[in-house]
């Protein structure tokens, strides 16, 4: 989800819990891969035929490339929503994620938001 559609829908801090919590899915789905892959790989002995040993490698490669992706996207969540969250503290306050939208059409690469407390505004880099 695009940080200014989250905060506007949802507000910051439920945004950034999304956020982890869709990361950490990835990261799941990332150890099930290695578990396919392990497992796939302790099948390949006892496979009868080739057809056996052709299904194992067919899903060691599977769960490779799935893993790979869920790992990539895992860790392109994380750094987002970390980097994002290093600037929702407030400059003239200092209060940490009590932002709300100002304008939502602003610049792609930067979101203007305002302070809830203080009623400072500034951008934050998507």
């Amino acid at each position: 989800m695009k940080l200014a559609e989250g905060i506007r829908r949802h507000g910051f801090r439920k945004w950034y819990e999304r956020e982890l919590l869709q990361s950490h899915g990835h990261m799941a789905l990332t150890f099930i891969c290695t578990i396919g892959v392990l497992a796939g790989f302790e099948s390949m002995p006892q496979a009868q035929g080739w057809s056996d040993r052709a299904t194992s490698l067919a899903t060691v490669a599977l769960c490779v490339a799935v893993g790979l992706w869920s790992l990539r996207r895992y860790l392109f969540l994380l750094s987002h929503a970390e980097a994002v969250a290093h600037q929702a503290d407030c400059p003239s306050c200092g209060t940490y994620g009590r932002l709300k939208l100002v304008r939502p059409d602003s610049n792609a690469d930067q979101v203007a938001v305002c302070c809830r407390q203080c009623g400072h505004e500034w951008r934050i880099d998507d």
